[in-house]
Formats: C-alpha cells, sequence, structure tokens
C-alpha cells in the first residue's frame, strides 16, 4: 500500500516517478539496467518456478485472498488453504529430498 500523502503527491502533481523512487516506495521490486528487464523477470520466474507448484499456488491464494479474511478468521482461513499442501505427495517429497541432500521432484499431487 501506498501512503495517502504519497499517493496523494502522485496523483496531483502528475509528475514522472523516478524508477529508484518508485523502488523505495515498494511500487516495483527491481530495478534493472535498460533492456535488462524482461531478463530479470525470467531470472524470477525461473526461481519460483523451482517451488513446489502446490506451495506456490497456496501462497499466491493466502495473499490474494487475505483481504477477505477478518483477523479473527485469518489463521482458520490460511491453515484450510495450507493444509491440503502440507498433506501432499510433494510436502513429503519436499523433507525426503531436504534430508538427502537432493532437489527435490515435484509432481504438483
Amino acid at each position: 500500500r501506498i501512503p495517502r500523502n504519497i499517493a496523494l503527491e502522485l496523483l496531483l502533481t502528475g509528475e514522472p516517478l523516478p524508477a529508484e523512487r518508485a523502488e523505495r516506495l515498494g511500487l516495483v521490486n527491481h530495478l534493472t539496467e535498460p533492456g535488462q528487464a524482461l531478463q530479470r523477470a525470467l531470472e524470477l520466474a525461473t526461481s519460483i518456478a523451482h517451488n513446489a507448484p502446490l506451495a506456490v499456488a497456496a501462497i499466491k491464494r493466502v495473499v490474494n485472498e487475505r483481504r477477505a479474511f477478518g483477523d479473527e478468521d485469518a489463521f482458520v482461513e490460511q491453515d484450510r488453504i495450507v493444509a491440503p499442501v502440507m498433506a501432499s505427495h510433494d510436502a513429503q517429497e519436499g523433507a525426503h529430498a531436504f534430508a538427502e541432500r537432493r532437489s527435490p521432484h515435484w509432481q504438483g499431487r
């Protein structure tokens, strides 16, 4: 979220927003050299793709649905989303791979 005063400044002035300031405000995740944005995005996508697909999907769902949860229900709703992931074949594979010091072989189940 952008603080109200910053949002008002940006909206009311219409001034360009330099990339460095956008990063400081949390509006962009990474700065790159000109022409390198696609390469950085592909590196980020590759990093995410190495993780268990069920876990990635659950994390996205928790983050996207969090606003709909009341504070009292947040942990219950999060557990409802995450519990099936923790009981999955991929969760067991992750633990085995860690113990065996090898890369996991995710199957999405």
